[in-house]
């Protein structure tokens, strides 16, 4: 079949696509700047026009059709009732040189879906992929799958910015092979050399919870050091036992920052190194219902992760739940450096964070590699095993609202934990979908104050403890 090429100027609704099966009908208003070009459920549109916003309404049901737009300006890309599968590469390609937004329309369905990916070379191996910025937003339902291996569900190489929007992300593929982790075990660090530690060497290890001047000998469990770096692809325990996927099949990942500000947010992964959310440059959770369960890590980012409103589940069920790796942070005790000159890895200021690792010590809730945990407001309630059993912790400067470290807490899968203030009232209670023998739960609330007393209950344990200062920890 010869491509069916057309072009327009376009004003108000400029392009309208309707799938069905193997063909897509494309109706535009005016001829010029912008070209068209069809083949079978295959669009292709390229627009020069740059103080326009270009804006396109896809609709129907394709098992077998695309989307790729290129565009010189911002565009606008409304999704109305669209069922839309690619056999082979990203059902949404968007090459955009400006920010493109995606609406789901109001009260309507839309499924985009892949089933194989091989343009690894050109990292468009994702369900929706694009070049610059992009918004997801509107008041209907998203659901982005992908099912093939070594595809990804949104991939951006600039910011990603979600609202309003009902968005489920699934991820079912395999990883496409593993490569070669450095020298030794240890990552990379550019020529391939180990690192320069400053002539110190090791730093000595103590039990010292702020992690300023060296850190807590961790429980290893015979495996040699925890697995470190800040590439996210990475997974795996001790210096010999690291993993550099190829092709991880993430659900949302940005080289940029990733921003929350409303909506309803569900991400599953369920194959190794395939974090949930992944933000190089940051992460934002401003508002909205989150709920990320992934075997990686759920959240991830080699920036600060910044909780100010949204109610956030993460859970992952074999490494951290939330991990930051801010520049400066994991190797700065071993130059000596002082970590609180590191940015932030994570800030809570509101909302709900459960951040929850099923797998143990080393892996924690809250993972900040060695650099500052700043809480300042919000409800907290983080398990994991954190590196022998002293995981990321807030110091008495970094705590503006109190936070307890509950050390030994035996979590059973499915009953309840409660923490109740003084006088009997219930502050927080949760039920934690599986068990994990003496935890190390990080807790705080708005209602928590230094010098009063609390009492943890779960089935068979109660511990009653009293803030005495910002930062408390509880065995």
């Amino acid at each position: 079949m010869l491509p069916f090429v057309m072009g327009g100027v376009c004003h108000a609704e400029d392009i309208t696509i309707r799938y069905n099966g193997a063909k897509a009908k494309v109706t535009q208003t005016v001829k010029d700047s912008v070209k068209v070009t069809v083949d079978g459920a295959k669009v292709k549109i390229e627009s020069q026009y740059v103080a326009h916003k270009l804006t396109l309404r896809l609709t129907g049901k394709s098992d077998d059709g695309q989307l790729e737009l290129k565009t010189a300006g911002k565009a606008k890309v409304k999704l109305d009732g669209l069922t839309l599968t690619s056999q082979e590469g990203a059902p949404l390609t968007l090459k955009n040189k400006k920010k493109v937004e995606i609406v789901a329309g109001k009260g309507t369905k839309n499924t985009l879906t892949i089933t194989a990916c091989t343009d690894t070379a050109n990292h468009k191996a994702a369900t929706i992929w694009a070049k610059d910025k992009l918004l997801l937003s509107g008041k209907g339902i998203l659901n982005v799958i992908a099912t093939g291996d070594g595809c990804r569900g949104i991939k951006s190489k600039k910011d990603v910015t979600i609202e309003e929007l009902t968005l489920n992300v699934t991820t079912s593929g395999d990883n496409l092979g593993e490569k070669p982790f450095g020298f030794g075990g240890f990552p990379e660090f550019g020529d391939g050399e180990m690192p320069d530690f400053g002539g110190g060497g090791f730093p000595p290890f103590g039990n010292d919870s702020t992690r300023q001047g060296g850190f807590p000998m961790p429980d290893f469990g015979g495996g040699g050091f925890p697995p470190f770096g800040n590439d996210s692809t990475e997974q795996g325990g001790g210096f010999m036992g690291k993993h550099k996927y190829v092709a991880s099949t993430k659900g949302i990942a940005s080289k940029g920052k990733i921003t929350i500000n409303s909506g309803n947010v569900t991400v599953r992964t369920s194959t190794p190194g395939a974090e949930g959310i992944e933000g190089k440059e940051g992460i934002v959770f401003n508002g909205g219902d989150i709920d990320v369960m992934t075997t990686d890590d759920a959240i991830n980012a080699n920036a600060t992760i910044e909780f100010n409103g949204a109610n956030v589940t993460a859970r992952s069920t074999t490494n951290d739940a939330v991990d930051s790796n801010p520049p400066g942070g994991f190797f700065m005790p071993f130059g000596g450096s002082n970590n609180q000159n590191s940015d932030p890895a994570i800030i809570i200021r509101g909302g709900k964070v459960y951040a929850w690792s099923q797998v143990g010590s080393p892996e924690e809730g809250l993972d900040c590699d060695f650099s500052p945990l700043v809480i300042e407001g919000g409800q907290v309630f983080s398990v994991g095993g954190g590196m022998g059993e002293m995981p990321s912790v807030p110091t008495n400067n970094t705590a503006k609202q109190p936070t307890v470290l509950l050390i030994g807490l035996n979590i059973v899968k499915d009953e309840p934990v409660s923490i109740y203030d003084g006088n009997g009232k219930l502050l927080d209670r949760i039920t934690i979908p599986f068990s994990l023998r003496r935890s190390a739960s990080l807790v705080t609330s708005p209602a928590f104050k230094v010098g009063s007393t609390y009492t943890v209950k779960t089935k068979d344990y109660e511990k009653t403890f009293t803030l005495s200062e910002a930062f408390t920890t509880v065995r």
